[in-house]
């Protein structure tokens, strides 16, 4: 499994479109994104977009609620009450944005509207209050109804746009300038501005200060949390983008392995490795080598297919390793990459899966009149070193030890015995210890001669 620290060109993002198709990502980064960043980051928005449609109902829902339960303040005899017409068409426009949101992928000009139309209407409402109470308009500056235009902003923050928390927290202190306008020259019954604070709070009077630092407010909500966004988004971009790159090396190396570099507080330093207590398992395709000399190239690539998307789920499953593809031949390992305390039993386990697997995939090739290849599998556990080798430029997580070179050898001697899959005795000893059972009986191969190996060796049979 190699780690070549250079983007090779087979790795390479094609030509990137430009970064106009997500307007706001661009001012943040300063750089183009690759499509599949942009892919993902329109899916997280996407649904972003539809959380806020349902968090919006339930806010209708429960200003509703209050509404209708609350008893009411204002005079009996007020000929106009739009509170109830307010939320009816302020929740008849969100069902309409959210059924629309799980449709299609709303365009920049409706959210930027959705946010207009969210201010104009909560600024209608209360403006709609000193007729409904019968008031001057500066009435309706005292009411803590404007308290919503700050749940209005933040809703807008939960799809880590800036741009529409930006829009929205200025319209809203547009709208509040609008309504102060309004009270002071527009209105017949215009209330006195005054410079009194009691004057102010126990009359209808205008206490410009007051409405200044209400805008103020607004505004300085919107710019801290159109900051917040604008770090959180470039740690998201961030994020999205080591998420693709480990499944894109995930493709190219063991999972386990892709997890631990793109995790920054591993060391996978050349030269640094760790000893491990684990167990190596070999897989290896009979005469592939002439056999791929008899076939078509694409026939050759088709069996070698067939037989890794065979293969290596099984070995994950077990919690294998891929720890290299060699040709037609595979090196897992249990227990290096991440430690356990049952590397021998699954190494076992998973020759047993492997073996079974691979004999009614020769027998299924066989029957449809396919080259049926047999193959060889080996397990043997020990001490082994888990690192990176390699130089500056391009490294390699492997494993080292007796327990690698030992499977290499068990591997071809399974042709010698003539079965299909072996294991040292140390290592069935080591397996049945942590909680390997098999409810068939295995042949024991005493005292057998290994290539390589100085001493003669007793053999346990996995698979015939």
């Amino acid at each position: 499994m190699s780690t070549d620290t250079r983007p090779s060109a087979a790795l390479e993002a094609p030509p990137e479109p430009p970064q106009a198709e997500i307007p706001s990502i661009a001012p943040l980064q300063g750089m183009r994104l690759p499509p599949r960043v942009q892919d993902a980051l329109r899916r997280q928005q996407r649904s972003s977009e539809i959380l806020i449609g349902w968090v919006q109902l339930a806010v209708v829902a429960a200003f509703g609620t209050l509404y209708w339960l609350s008893p009411k303040t204002f005079p009996a005899e007020a000929e106009f009450v739009p509170i109830p017409w307010v939320l009816g068409a302020y929740a008849a426009f969100t069902l309409l944005r959210l059924i629309l949101a799980y449709r299609i992928e709303l365009p920049n000009g409706v959210l930027a509207l959705s946010v207009i139309v969210d201010m104009a209407l909560l600024m209608g409402t209360i403006w709609s209050f000193h007729q409904q109470y019968m008031q001057p308009a500066g009435f309706y500056l005292k009411a803590p109804t404007l308290l919503y235009v700050f749940i209005f902003i933040a809703l807008r923050t939960l799809r880590f746009e800036p741009v529409f928390v930006a829009l929205s927290g200025g319209v809203a202190a547009l709208g509040w300038i609008g309504m102060v306008v309004y009270a002071i020259h527009f209105d017949p019954a215009a209330a006195p501005v005054t410079r009194d604070y009691v004057f102010y709070l126990t009359s209808n009077a205008i206490l410009i200060g007051a409405e200044f630092d209400k805008v103020i407010s607004i505004l300085m909500v919107t710019g801290i949390l159109v900051w917040a966004i604008v770090r959180a988004r470039r740690l998201l971009v961030r994020s999205v983008t080591d998420q693709l790159a480990t499944e894109e090396l995930s493709r190219f190396m063991d999972r386990d392995v892709a997890a631990r570099i793109a995790d920054m507080r591993s060391d996978m330093a050349i030269g640094h490795g760790e000893i491990r207590d684990a167990a190596v398992v070999q897989v290896d395709i009979r005469g592939f080598s002439a056999l791929s000399n008899r076939i078509e190239p694409h026939e050759v690539l088709t069996i070698l297919s067939e037989y890794q998307a065979l293969v290596v789920p099984i070995l994950r499953r077990y919690g294998g390793s891929i720890d290299k593809f060699l040709g037609d031949g595979i090196l897992a390992s249990f227990g290096a990459t991440n430690p356990s305390g049952t590397a021998a039993a699954d190494a076992v386990r998973a020759v047993e899966a492997v073996a079974e697997a691979l004999s009614h995939w020769q027998s299924a090739r066989a029957a449809r009149g396919a080259p049926a290849p047999g193959y060889g599998l080996a397990a043997a556990s020990g001490r082994v070193v888990f690192g990176a080798v390699g130089d500056a430029d391009r490294r390699e997580i492997t494993v080292i030890g007796r327990a690698v070179n030992l499977s290499a050898r068990l591997e071809k001697h399974t042709k010698i015995e003539q079965v299909k899959a072996l294991c040292d005795h140390e290592t069935y000893d080591r397996a049945k210890s942590q909680g390997y059972r098999t409810g068939r009986p295995h042949r024991i191969l005493w005292s057998r001669a290994v290539e390589g190996v100085d001493t003669p060796m007793d053999l346990v049979v996995l698979a015939s």
